[in-house]
């Protein structure tokens, strides 16, 4: 079985535990121990995995990363008003071949999935969000992925998988379940034209650092409706880890970051969720534990809401333009907002299980004044395709 591979949270860890304070992280997850062996999963709300896996870096790696001190970091968080259970599996390290670290992932998030357990990876490198991605085939029909990245990663033709070229093959490969990509924090610089080009093509979205930076709340939609989020850590601007080369000067701040993460763990619709790319310093350790951290504390405040399900918790608002007729619904419960979809959208073989478009209060604001969402459009023409 695929869980054999993982290995022991390391000693080292475990001694760290015996200082913490009872309120402490540490003191309150159940962590697969040489000695104990692995946690049940048994009413386990999220479970995380290390993957120290590096061989298919774009930047070849100098060493390998260093999970204890990133646990080290996050075990010492003190636990917030939280009601869900978190249990640490331990490492994924590297197998024979790349190939067979890929299966590894691929079966043990596939089976956390199963269990209805939410994976938070933290992994060396981004294209382990390949094998994760492949992890959903025969649980989910699609899958909307949103990559948090100053970079597409589509990379070029014929290139080898690579953390700079995964995006390439999860859009190629069979079977093709991706139904939507987001981009959120891209740097113009850093994509190609053509890169650029075929994000408009395929209707994926994206939103450039800028846009982000000056209205952070842009980004709630599209986490809303993921089903799995990556995250590129090297999309975080440089002092805000450790000053490392392999940063940008240019990049998400920690508060911005974290942010995110938890705007991704308040969606109910996010079953997997994954760092990479972080390097092996005290101050990237410590900003990945917190990201890791506003994650669950996002998760502990989800609700489950739908107008199709709950009617009298939301508002429903018409809005006809000159070319369209939408219908928006805001929850009375969270403020959250939707825009509904054609009919033939949500009788599509592709979309069949979404006929809802998360969206902004602005969104209703502008079609209002007779601007349709270019979200809305994308949408909108996914369903006729």
């Amino acid at each position: 079985m695929a869980y054999d591979f993982l290995v022991p949270v390391a000693d080292k860890v475990l001694a760290h535990c015996e200082l913490l304070p009872e309120q402490s992280i540490g003191k309150n997850i159940n962590a697969h121990t040489a000695k104990n062996g692995l946690p049940v999963l048994a009413n386990v709300s999220m479970a995380i995995i290390g993957v120290r896996e590096s061989r298919n870096a774009f930047e070849k790696k100098t060493e390998k990363l260093d999970t204890t001190a990133i646990r080290i970091q996050f075990y010492k968080l003190l636990m917030g008003n939280w009601n869900s259970s978190l249990v640490d599996m331990g490492d994924i390290e590297e197998g024979e071949s790349v190939e067979d670290t890929y299966f590894v992932v691929k079966e043990i998030v596939a089976g956390l999935l199963e269990e209805k357990v939410i994976p938070i990876i933290i992994g060396a490198t981004q294209d382990i969000t390949y094998p994760a991605y492949r992890a959903f085939d025969g649980i989910r029909s699609m899958i909307n992925l949103v990559s948090i990245d100053s970079r597409f990663d589509f990379g070029i033709d014929d290139e080898l998988i690579s953390s700079h070229s995964y995006m390439s093959k999860i859009i190629t490969d069979k079977p093709n379940n991706l139904f939507n990509f987001s981009n959120l924090a891209y740097q113009s610089y850093f994509n190609a034209q053509e890169e650029m080009d075929l994000m408009e093509r395929l209707f994926f979205d994206s939103c450039r650092l800028g846009e982000l930076a000056s209205d952070l709340s842009l980004a709630e939609p599209t986490l809303r409706d993921a089903n799995m989020v990556s995250l590129d850590t090297r999309a975080i601007r440089a002092a805000e880890m450790g000053m490392s080369d392999n940063f940008s000067p240019n990049g998400l701040t920690g508060r911005e970051v974290c942010a995110l993460a938890r705007y991704a763990g308040i969606s109910d619709r996010v079953d997997a969720f994954g760092v990479y790319e972080m390097d092996n310093n005290m101050q990237s350790s410590q900003l990945v534990a917190q990201i890791i951290w506003y994650f669950i504390e996002g998760y502990n405040f989800r609700v489950k809401e739908s107008p199709y399900l709950n009617k009298e918790d939301f508002t429903k608002y018409n809005v006809p333009t000159e070319t369209e007729h939408l219908v928006y619904y805001k929850s009375n419960l969270t403020d959250r907002w939707w825009v509904e979809l054609p009919s033939i959208y949500a009788s599509h073989t592709k979309a069949n299980m979404m006929s809802l478009l998360p969206c902004t209060e602005k969104d209703y604001l502008d079609a209002c004044d007779q601007n349709i969402p270019e979200r809305w459009f994308k949408a909108y023409k996914k369903g006729y395709n």
